[in-house]
This record gives C-alpha cells, structure tokens and sequence, in this order.
C-alpha cells in the first residue's frame, strides 16, 4: 500500500495557494451554533440571525442534544450576501456567552 495516497480526513484539504476558497455571494451558507442547552437556545439563534438575514427561515432550524443533554447544536441556512454579514452574525452570536462554537 502506497501511504502517499492516503489523506488525513481530521484536516481538510488546502487549495495549493494555501488560501481557503472563495465563496460566491449570495449564497446558501449552512452555519451549526453550539452552546450550553437551554429552552430558549434556540430561539435567540434564530432571533440574531434574523437580524442577519431577514429572509431567514426559522421552520427549516433542526436542534440537536448532546448525548448527555449538556449542550446543543443548532442548525440552519441562511442567505449570505457578503463576508461582512457572516463575520457580525458569527460575533453577535458568540458575544451572547451562551454560544461555545460557530462553525
């Protein structure tokens, strides 16, 4: 077996420039919030995003527990128009102190 062939999957592959790759707005951009699980954890996602992206849809959110129920991830799609708006959606989310990663 050729070991060269193999890819590490725990990183993902970088473009040859070494720069991530562009993203063409807009664009449906998926975005997973993760914090600590409350009732309301989901709905103050929702409501900051809908500052974010007016159009966004908040039937289309899934909300999944950890297996402890310790924590929950939050998951959605909004329209991106522009690396500004994710960047103030992804500060205003972790600014809350409620939200421990936006990926």
């Amino acid at each position: 077996m050729n070991d060269k062939s193999l890819r590490d999957l725990r990183r993902p592959s970088q473009p040859v420039s070494g720069k991530p790759p562009k993203i063409t707005f807009p664009c449906d951009y998926s975005v997973k919030v993760v914090g600590d699980a409350a009732d309301d954890f989901a709905a103050v996602v929702c409501q900051i995003t809908c500052r974010h992206d007016p159009e966004f849809d908040a039937t289309s959110v899934q909300v999944i527990d950890s297996r402890n129920g310790r924590f929950q991830s939050v998951r959605l799609t909004i329209t991106a128009t522009s690396e500004a708006q994710l960047k103030a959606l992804f500060e205003e989310l972790k600014a809350t102190g409620r939200v421990h990663m936006v990926v």
